[in-house]
Formats: C-alpha cells, sequence, structure tokens
C-alpha cells in the first residue's frame, strides 16, 4: 500500500488560499504570486501550462518532479475542480482541457451528483459524496500499490491531516505575505510532533518543508 501525500503553496504568514479573485480573474493577482516559483518550473511548464522545454530547475524544479511521482490516484474538493464557479454546468469538465496533468483517477469531493467524467490521458473524475474515509479507502483501491495524492484545495487537505491520514506533507512556503485566507496551520497545533521535519531554501527563496511520518 502506497502512502497519503499532500503538496500545497503557502505564503510566510501560512495561507493557502487567496481572496482576491474576481468573475474576470478567478484566480487573482495573489494566486499567481503564491505560485510562481512552481508555475516557471520546466516541470509545470511542461505538465501544466503545455510549454515543454521551457522553465527553469533547479531545487523547485525537483520538487515539482517530485509532486507527480509514484501517483496512482488523486483526491481534490469540489472548489479546486471549479464547480463553485460553474455550479450545475454540465459542460464543465474542469481548468485544465481536454487532457488534464494527472494521468489518474481522481475523486472530486462534492454535493454534486455528477457523471464520472473520463478525460485523455488517463485521468477519470469520480465525483462522490463519501466521507473523507470512505473517499481514500476507494482512492487507495484504485491506486493500488502506488501514493495517493491529496490535491486540494486547502481545507480538503487539512481535513485529512487533522484526521491524522496523511503520511507526508510537503509546503512550499512562498517568500510572500497574504495577511488573509484559509490557514493551513490553523487547528493543527503540535501537528509536527509526529513527523520527521526537514527543509530547505531554494534559490528563488521558497522554503521546501516537508513532514514525513
Amino acid at each position: 500500500m502506497g502512502r497519503v501525500r499532500v503538496d500545497l503553496n503557502i505564503s510566510l504568514d501560512g495561507y493557502a488560499t487567496t481572496t482576491d479573485q474576481t468573475p474576470e480573474d478567478p484566480f487573482g493577482q495573489d494566486w499567481g504570486r503564491l505560485v510562481a516559483a512552481y508555475v516557471a518550473t520546466k516541470t509545470m511548464q511542461e505538465r501544466v501550462m503545455g510549454r515543454p522545454g521551457e522553465g527553469s530547475t533547479g531545487m523547485d524544479n525537483d520538487y515539482a518532479e517530485a509532486y507527480f511521482e509514484g501517483i496512482g490516484a488523486e483526491i481534490m474538493g469540489a472548489g479546486m475542480f471549479g464547480l463553485h464557479a460553474h455550479p450545475g454546468d454540465p459542460d464543465w469538465k474542469g481548468w485544465w482541457g481536454p487532457n488534464p496533468p494527472f494521468g489518474v483517477p481522481v475523486f472530486v469531493l462534492t454535493h454534486e451528483q455528477r457523471p464520472t467524467l473520463e478525460m485523455e490521458g488517463g485521468t477519470t473524475f469520480h465525483f462522490v459524496q463519501t466521507s473523507i474515509e470512505e473517499t481514500l479507502a476507494s482512492a487507495r483501491e484504485a491506486a493500488g500499490d502506488l501514493d495517493v495524492r491529496i490535491g486540494g484545495g486547502a481545507r480538503v487537505a487539512k481535513a485529512y491531516l487533522k484526521a491524522g491520514l496523511v503520511d507526508r506533507l510537503h509546503v512550499a512556503v512562498a517568500p510572500i505575505l497574504l495577511g488573509r485566507g484559509e490557514n493551513l496551520w490553523a487547528g493543527l497545533r503540535e501537528f509536527e510532533q509526529n513527523y520527521e521535519v526537514t527543509s530547505e531554501v531554494a534559490p528563488s527563496g521558497t522554503i521546501h518543508v516537508t513532514f514525513a511520518r
């Protein structure tokens, strides 16, 4: 059985979400600041932005590569899939186009009943109304011996962290201050006591902190 993993970008003051979104800019400028170092990497440029051959290498790219390695299934919330912006829209198929960067079964936690959605490249979205524990059991079965990634958003990740279900948490701490949003660490006092903690600083200024059981 593989591990349960979480990888998140957070600010220096611990926020994993931003609050400056508008209908015209659904991600907001702060989100670009939060993920700038990751988006600039060769791996993300190729796998997410569709620009092969572009992007930076080095420590940030090493973590970006590791984000995709050994994943057999993913769990995400309705917000990460974009259902909050497209409620009840049967034509909405996520932010990523016809070939999402996952390539594995993805379990979307939502109250909205939607049929299974098969995409190019091996990604299949399953829309589930089960508990986080039941959803994890389904994802583990789909992943086999590979890992299950809790992709986000922050509230979904925190639910799994609070429940003690995560084997490895990696946070890329961007050198910015947001001041508001969903704070990853709120309610997780002494979380680190059950993990071995390591950290290193990339030339971008991003601090990579890893909590491994």
